[in-house]
């Protein structure tokens, strides 16, 4: 007698874990960069509009799939047609290729974490050279928390080529990260329902205390101005709607089988269509709520940066020409250059290679997502934070919370298939093939703790899942339509729901979903063939700049 599946404690659980795994990272360094590059407030307009024709309709018919058929990607596409359980496959694979790198995130923050705690923060200050007269030279070059990010925590090598050492202490931190998710999964609904419900909710505890605060900051509206200006002219860029397009598909976690996972634990009357309204409303809300805050934060940088340029710029002038004290300030700084320049034009003209431009626009327009934003930019402006040890920790217990949350979905897309298996379900327990995923997980991420482990993580994160989801989720949609059939599905849907879908979920399913992911192919395609040789960054210590290193199948050279 087989034993009969495990459920959710209740709805709201389920919508818990859903929250847990589609609200990650990307919505706090993703989103505000795409805002920042492609027109502000205007970037809005055409993300709405993709989470109402691409989001909500993918999302319920992963979540309607999940729920019929109860099995993990691969027996639910298998019960659609046998010929589409490779579509299962795919997912698992896929999601065995991010967990591998995925939770190197996580342990980075546990990283920086554990290092909050001391007072000065790490990166607060350039250490001092070994001769204890100067600062490090390479620190010296470059800012204090890019310094403390690519040679303290990730001891950077020059190149992909130059593979370095296992960092022992970024090794300790997988390993805890590892072991914090094996803890969540051990029990599979059991621990996973408990956990949802912290890792869903602290971060918007930590937003909103980072939201009261980063108003309260010096220059913050500088920052909000910035994002809630619209700059109109960016919708008649293509690149702007395909950006928006893909940033729901991603953020959603369309594709990976995690969603289907979640869903087969529900019972067969759940109300999934409202859920993914729900899941899918809340997610886009969580990016835009995330960007106010992170450009509150990224305004008092910018003003920080530009006020204390100003401040350089004074005191050298000051100095130079013998200024009274007082006479040159910000507001009379452009007319007192003009003086200086015409009163003493070979002098001035000898010190203006010192003379910095200053500009808060500049400063404002530095784009900045990822890595660079989570751990770079977000360290800069908590380092000059009163209180700047309890921002930190917060700061980075979100971090790893949106983590954990996502790594939730992404292991329970790889173990629900192996648990639904009868050969490895009555051989092994659940806590043993939990336990194999996360150790062989956990080997394999090691590679990104080596010296050149970032640039691995980079190639990963760029390459590992963009296209191969599309075309699976692509997949997912014919298959749904066209093979198992569209008056099939309405049944089925009639069946759980008591009702069927209407018009707006057939058309978006049947047509405009499909068109838009093979236009997202094509344009992946495209630009993928445009690129050429393919480029990446890589730290020089020597320069201390990020150098441009481009990657061919015969190597790897500088450009």
């Amino acid at each position: 007698m087989e034993n009969p599946r495990p459920l959710w404690d209740n709805p709201l659980q389920f919508v818990f874990a859903c929250i847990s795994y589609a609200v990650g990272l990307g919505n706090v360094w993703r989103f505000p960069y795409l805002c920042q590059m492609y027109g502000g407030g205007g970037f809005l307009i055409p993300y709405l509009i993709m989470l109402i024709v691409e989001g909500m309709p993918l999302l319920y018919l992963e979540l309607a799939v999940g729920q019929h058929m109860r099995q993990g990607s691969i027996g639910a596409w298998k019960i659609i047609s046998p010929y589409l359980s490779g579509v299962g496959i795919a997912s698992v694979v896929v999601s065995f290729f991010l967990s591998m790198y995925y939770n190197v995130i996580n342990a980075w923050a546990f990283w920086y974490l554990f290092h909050s705690f001391q007072d000065p923060l790490p990166w607060a200050s350039c250490p001092l050279n070994s001769n204890h007269t100067d600062y490090d030279e390479e620190c010296a070059k470059t800012s204090s928390t890019q310094y403390f990010w690519y040679r303290k925590t990730l001891n950077i090598s020059p190149s992909i080529e130059e593979y370095g050492s296992i960092q022992w202490e970024q090794a300790v931190c997988l390993i805890l990260a590892w072991l914090v998710v094996y803890l969540c999964i051990l029990r599979g609904t059991e621990s996973t329902g408990k956990v949802v419900y912290v890792t869903a909710s602290l971060p918007y505890f930590v937003l909103i205390i980072y939201l009261i605060r980063g108003l309260t900051l010096h220059g913050a509206v500088n920052g909000l101005i910035y994002m809630f200006t619209p700059k109109i002219e960016q919708l008649a860029n293509p690149k702007t709607w395909i950006n928006a397009a893909t940033q729901i598909f991603f953020s959603l976690g369309l594709g990976f089988g995690s969603l289907i996972a979640f869903a087969s634990y529900n019972e067969p009357n759940n109300n999934c269509e409202r859920h993914a309204m729900i899941v899918s409303l809340i997610n886009s809300s969580t990016s835009i709520f995330a960007s106010i805050v992170t450009f509150s934060i990224y305004g008092f940088k910018a003003t920080f940066n530009y006020e204390n340029c100003l401040s350089k710029v004074i005191l050298l002038l000051t100095n130079v020409f013998d200024l009274e004290e007082g006479a040159l300030t910000a507001d009379n700084l452009d007319s007192m250059k003009d003086y200086l320049t015409s009163t003493y034009p070979n002098q001035y003209a000898e010190l203006l290679p010192q003379i910095k431009n200053c500009s808060l626009e500049a400063e404002l327009d530095t784009a900045v997502q990822g890595t660079g934003l989570a751990f770079i930019v977000y360290s800069e402006a908590i380092k000059n934070m009163e209180v700047s040890q309890l921002y930190s920790v917060l700061y980075f217990v979100m971090l790893l919370m949106l983590g954990i949350g996502s790594m939730l979905g992404n292991t329970a897309a790889i173990l629900t298939p192996l648990t639904d298996s009868k050969f490895l379900s009555t051989h092994l327990p659940k806590e043993v093939i939990s336990g194999i995923v996360c150790f062989i997980n956990c080997i394999v991420g090691l590679v990104f703790t080596m010296e050149a482990g970032n640039y691995w993580f980079d190639i990963f994160n760029d390459y590992a899942a963009t296209l191969s989801l599309l075309l699976i989720v692509l997949v997912e949609t014919i298959a749904v339509c066209y093979v198992y059939g569209l008056k099939r599905f309405e049944k089925d849907l009639l069946l759980m729901l008591g009702h069927k879908p209407n018009w707006y979920w057939k058309i978006m399913w049947a047509f405009v979903s499909p068109v838009l992911i093979i236009s997202l192919v094509i344009f992946y395609l495209t630009d993928y063939i445009r690129t050429g040789t393919l480029q990446y960054q890589a730290w020089d210590a020597t320069q201390v700049f990020i150098l441009l290193i481009t990657l061919d199948k015969f190597g790897f050279k500088a450009s």
